[in-house]
């Protein structure tokens, strides 16, 4: 934990990078409490203000929280999704190390609502059905989203896919059609008795319900997916550049 005076780097970035790592140790990563200021200044031979600039700048990112009389607490890591340089929920998994179990899968032909008619531009008198996928998705311990995808009904799908693979790869490798663009609404609610049952959460516990409206590299609407997730284990963030 010692820091290098004469070095380039500032101080405060140093101490920055210290506490990163200390923050992905197993022994903090959960949301323990980090020594308190005097100390954890005194290990670090810097004054308090220079420590604080370091901390200051992990609690903006969400990876720590300061409570009045408290401390400085790690966050408990969960899932986290942003809005920079989407990714399949497939990456987002692969990126951090986490191992996806589905513990439902179910493929069926529907004819789509009012709002996914007009997403896919689909007139109200065609008889067009949309593949629908639904899966409840988690790591080994338990399930922590519930997704519908609805898929444009001029994909020629079949529903006989192999939907346990990665699906922007299933829609590249077989229809060659590469999504590019994501757009996002997120809301919260309560669980509902549904959605509880397959996430096994109370029905009175909070959800995040995330819609992504997913375009291909020609603007053509290719997927509307609704996910369900357990407010516990997904965080949203968001990074905006003045």
């Amino acid at each position: 934990m010692k820091l290098n005076p004469n070095s380039e780097k500032p101080l405060h970035v140093q101490a920055e990078e210290v506490l990163r790592k200390l923050i992905e140790s197993e022994e903090y990563k959960n949301g323990k409490l980090l020594p308190n200021e005097v100390l954890l200044s005194e290990q670090l031979n810097i004054s308090r203000n220079t420590l604080r600039q370091a901390i200051n700048k992990l609690v903006f990112e969400g990876l720590l929280i300061r409570k009045k009389g408290h401390g400085t607490k790690v966050v408990r890591k969960g899932i986290t999704g942003g809005v920079k340089n989407w990714l399949s929920f497939s990456q987002e998994m692969k990126m951090m190390g986490i191992e996806i179990k589905n513990f439902e899968l179910h493929i069926c032909f529907k004819k789509p609502s009012e709002e996914i008619r007009s997403f896919f531009n689909i007139s109200t008198d065609e008889n067009s059905k949309c593949l629908v996928l639904e899966r409840v998705r988690g790591n080994k311990e338990y399930p922590f989203v519930s997704f519908i995808s609805y898929f444009n009904p001029e994909i020629p799908l079949t529903g006989d896919e192999d939907f346990t693979q990665p699906l922007y790869g299933i829609l590249e490798s077989t229809y060659n059609i590469i999504v590019k663009t994501s757009k996002e609404e997120i809301s919260a609610h309560l669980a509902g008795e549904a959605i509880a049952e397959k996430l096994d959460i109370k029905s009175s516990d909070p959800i995040l319900i995330r819609k992504r409206f997913v375009y291909d590299i020609n603007g053509v609407p290719i997927e509307y997916n609704i996910g369900y997730y357990r407010a516990d284990s997904f965080t949203y963030t968001i990074e905006a550049e003045r």
